[in-house]
């Protein structure tokens, strides 16, 4: 189920090595800049390095909608190269992706070939030969030649008649590949949407051996389809077995719905011929069969779990700052991460990823001062729309939560050690704190989190949403960072993938039930079970009949089967929770929930919950 790279992944670039992919995009002022992210199936992504540190970026600004752009990544000469635009074109290379990656190299121009733009990609060709797609404003398009060294050689192909009367928009982010001898380019219209698709017989600027193919994506005819207007693809690239590929960008918004502020999500799309003319398959809200490829442990891309006990922050973790990056100890305090601001604000933070959580962290501190606050931070991408639970200080110690010019607050009684809970489901903040880590107290009522999610002046900035921990006005420290807290209810509705079922609305909320006679299935992403084996499973069930549903985690074949938990009737509309006992799993998994065969619409499921000892 398509985003396969969920929450902000902007300006997608794609390589491909052996049975490897890699992918790199735009970072903007999100810091270590250019996150690396590693796959062999094209569904399961993960973050494996981080090639330019903000120690190394002086010359990079921290302004929202800043930063760097680009981020392609491409492999030639023997070498791994990423090539990014921030005030010119750079570029860094590796003998391998994971690092370490060599300090910037700014890319040389000359009056010939001009300004060398933005969103640039790179295209190898059958020879091996490397060109650098350049893109500079609406009406410049041209191509040239990389050197062993890196640099642009050779003699500018002019291009710039592509987007001469503005066909394209902006005619950014071009791509090509290669099949039958014919050359793809492939542009994109602008930040929102529209893909385009030349077919050239020679790499040449003479217009007359080009073809203007049209609208690269097929119409769409799922009218629930939220991921609507798809561009900045990848290079188009073909498997072992025959099948074509890409990856694009896309922002979420449905009728009444709008999700645009998690940012441009990254999806898979197969690629289907029609002769010599290419076509990206139409956006759907239905699953899609997966490539042909070797299964992956990787877990589906989710915001990570993190108890800080290793000596280093692990590469899911972005600043919002230069100076956030630097303000941090992971040794100061043994199994916890202290952050230390100045007189401002300072951040720890990750791309948030879904509609449905809760986060959840312990924090050590003690706010005396008005100015002094630490606790759980979401910001959208402009950081204009800020929600934040946190200790504080206000004519006495207070646990607050704040979104706009909504607050809730309370009586500190618990000390300045205080679990720090914020739940969302869907446009919906429900804050909670605990002395304990166990019984929890709700901090008043929801707070709507449309503002935040929803687009934004100049697109929120060409960035989504980040959630993670924040301090201000003096040191705090951070025992853990919980991304989806199983203990807490997990709504059915929240699934990253299925097959054979569908969410609905009810009384109570969105419910889900199956649509297949074989039962179908519902995977949860990197739900955290804790360090401690919870003791049972429990499901919210609604049925007219006797079944059984099977949980497993990472995998419905080769994963572990945790529970088989048996149903009787409840009669319709009504609900109740049946349990199953546990033992001996923890950690962050993908939660598997497999309905029993049946009629459709005869069993539903509301919430899964994890019980703790």
């Amino acid at each position: 189920m398509n985003p396969v790279l969920p929450g902000d992944h902007p300006d997608p670039t794609l390589l491909r090595v052996g049975n490897d992919f890699y992918y790199c995009g735009s970072t903007f002022h999100f810091n270590p800049y250019l996150p690396i992210y590693h796959s062999t199936d094209l569904v399961h992504w993960e973050v494996i390095s981080r090639v330019l540190p903000s120690a190394k970026a002086g010359w990079v600004n921290d302004r929202p909608s800043g930063g760097i752009w680009q981020g392609a990544i491409t492999y030639f000469y023997g070498s791994y190269w990423i090539y990014f635009s921030a005030g010119g074109q750079w570029f860094c290379k590796a003998s391998s992706p994971a690092g370490p990656w060599s300090d910037p190299v700014q890319v040389k121009s000359n009056p010939a070939t001009g300004n060398l733009g933005y969103d640039n990609s790179i295209f190898v060709d059958d020879d091996g030969k490397p060109y650098m797609l350049i893109k500079d404003g609406q009406k410049v398009n041209r191509i040239q030649a990389l050197g062993t060294d890196g640099q642009i050689t050779g003699t500018v192909i002019n291009m710039d008649w592509v987007n001469a009367k503005l066909q394209y928009s902006w005619a950014e982010g071009p791509v090509m590949c290669k099949r039958n001898g014919y050359y793809y380019y492939f542009p994109a219209g602008d930040v929102s949407g529209g893909q385009y698709v030349l077919r050239g017989t020679a790499l040449t600027g003479d217009s007359t051996k080009w073809e203007r193919l049209g609208d690269f994506f097929k119409p769409i005819t799922d009218a629930k389809a939220g991921f609507r207007r798809p561009n900045h693809i990848a290079a188009p690239f073909q498997l072992a077995d025959g099948t074509w590929w890409t990856i694009g960008q896309s922002y979420e918004k449905y009728e009444g719905n709008d999700w645009s502020g998690l940012g441009r999500q990254t999806s898979l799309y197969p690629v289907l011929w029609e002769g010599d003319r290419p076509w990206g398959m139409a956006p759907t809200t239905q699953p899609i069969i997966k490539p042909l490829l070797p299964r992956s442990s990787v877990p589906w891309r989710s915001v990570k779990t993190d108890y800080f006990d290793g000596g280093t922050l692990g590469p899911w973790w972005h600043f919002l700052t230069k100076k956030a990056s630097i303000s941090y100890s992971l040794t100061a305090r043994k199994g916890w991460v202290r952050l230390m601001p100045d007189t401002n604000r300072t951040h720890l933070m990750q791309k948030e990823t879904d509609h449905f959580y809760s986060v959840v962290t312990k924090v050590s501190f003690r706010a005396l001062e008005q100015n002094a606050k630490a606790g759980l931070y979401l910001t959208n991408g402009n950081q204009k729309v800020i929600a934040r639970l946190y200790l504080g200080y206000e004519k006495g110690k207070k646990i607050i939560f704040t979104l706009d010019t909504a607050t809730r607050s309370a009586t500190n009684l618990a000390g300045d050690i205080i679990w720090l809970k914020l739940q969302r489901e869907q446009h919906l903040l429900t804050a909670f704190y605990s002395g304990n880590g166990k019984s929890w107290v709700r901090l008043g009522e929801p707070i709507s989190a449309i503002n935040l999610d929803k687009e934004q002046p100049n697109f929120n900035s060409w960035v989504g949403t980040s959630v993670g921990l924040f301090a201000e006005g003096k040191p705090a420290d951070f025992d853990f960072f919980i991304g989806k807290d199983g203990s807490s209810p997990l709504p059915a509705a929240g699934y990253s993938n299925y097959f054979g079922v569908m969410a609905t609305d009810s009384k109570l909320g969105p419910i889900v039930t199956n649509t297949s006679t074989l039962g179908g299935w519902l995977m949860i992403s990197g739900v955290e079970l804790g360090a401690a084996s919870p003791s049972a499973i429990e499901l919210v069930v609604s049925s007219v009949k006797t079944g059984n549903f099977e949980v497993w985690l990472d995998d419905l074949k080769y994963g572990k089967l945790i529970a088989t938990i048996p149903f009787t009737p409840t009669g319709p509309d009504n609900w109740k929770i049946f349990k199953k006992t546990l033992t001996n799993i923890t950690g962050q998994h993908d939660l598997f929930i497999k309905f029993p065969p049946g009629t459709p619409n005869e069993t539903f499921v509301k919430n899964i919950k994890f019980l703790t000892k």
